[in-house]
C-alpha cells in the first residue's frame, strides 16, 4: 500500500469513527463501506490496463510545464496534522465486542456540555499551507462530480484522497478536499476509478451542499492514477 492509500486510509478511519455518535444505526454499514471502498480503490488502482483519460478532442496534450507532485498530507499544516495523526484516547481506547455502543458512549459522555477538543475542530479545518498558492501541482485522488453539461459530462467537482468520500462516507476536512474546474468537461466510466489531476492549486474556500473545500484547482490535464 504506498503512501496516498496508507494516509487516505488513515483519515477515512479517524472520520468513522468521530462520526459514531452522531448516528449509531450507521456505523456499521460505515465501516463496512470504508473497508470495501478502500479494497476496491486499491484493486483498481493494481490493474495494468487501466486507459489513461485524455483531455477531449480539440484540447491541447499533456501541457510541458513542469508540476509539483503532491501527497495529501501536505495539504495539511503541520499542527493541524499532528493533531488528526494523533486520536485523543475516546478514539483510539476501544475494547474488543460491541464496537459501536462502545464508541457512541465514548463520544457522548466526551462532548456533553465540553466545547469541541482540538481532534473535533482539526476534523472541520478550513486551514491551509499559504505556500502552495498558485504553484502547477499534481495530485491524486477520487471525483466527486459537482456539475453538469447537457451531456452528462463532468464541469466541476470535488476532488479527494479516498473513494466515497461525501457520498458513502462523511467527507474528510475541507483542507483534504479540493474543488476542480474544468470548462471543457470529463467523463468518468466508474467513480471507483482515480485520477491524477494536473493544474494550479488555489488556497480558497469553495462552499456547497455536500462538503466545503478549502482548495481549488484550475484543471489543465488528467490522467488515469498508475497509468
Amino acid at each position: 500500500m504506498n503512501k496516498f492509500h496508507q494516509f487516505s486510509f488513515a483519515v477515512v478511519a479517524t472520520l468513522l469513527l468521530s462520526a459514531c455518535g452522531k448516528d449509531d444505526a450507521t456505523t456499521q454499514a460505515n465501516a463496512s463501506v470504508a473497508e470495501s471502498t478502500v479494497a476496491t480503490a486499491q484493486a483498481a488502482t493494481a490493474q495494468d490496463d487501466l486507459i489513461i483519460h485524455d483531455a477531449p478532442a480539440g484540447d491541447p496534450t499533456k501541457p510541458d510545464q513542469e508540476f509539483r507532485e503532491l501527497e495529501w498530507d501536505e495539504l495539511i499544516p503541520k499542527s493541524v496534522l499532528e493533531v488528526l495523526m494523533n486520536p485523543p484516547s475516546y478514539v483510539t481506547d476501544v475494547e474488543d465486542g460491541s464496537l459501536e455502543d462502545q464508541i457512541s458512549s465514548q463520544i457522548k459522555s466526551a462532548f456533553d456540555g465540553q466545547p469541541e477538543d482540538l481532534y473535533q475542530q482539526a476534523l472541520v479545518s478550513t486551514e491551509v499551507v499559504s505556500e502552495l498558492n498558485n504553484q502547477a501541482i499534481k495530485i491524486p485522488g477520487f471525483i466527486v462530480p459537482l456539475e453538469f453539461d447537457d451531456d452528462q459530462t463532468i464541469t466541476q467537482f470535488f476532488l479527494v484522497p479516498f473513494f466515497g468520500a461525501c457520498i458513502h462516507v462523511p467527507p474528510p476536512p475541507p483542507n483534504q478536499i479540493i474543488f476542480v474546474k474544468y470548462p471543457q468537461g470529463l467523463k468518468l466510466s466508474a467513480l471507483y476509478d482515480p485520477f491524477w489531476i494536473y493544474g494550479d492549486l488555489k488556497t480558497e474556500i469553495t462552499e456547497n451542499d455536500m462538503a466545503t473545500a478549502a482548495y481549488s484547482i484550475d484543471m489543465q490535464y488528467y490522467e488515469a492514477y498508475g497509468g
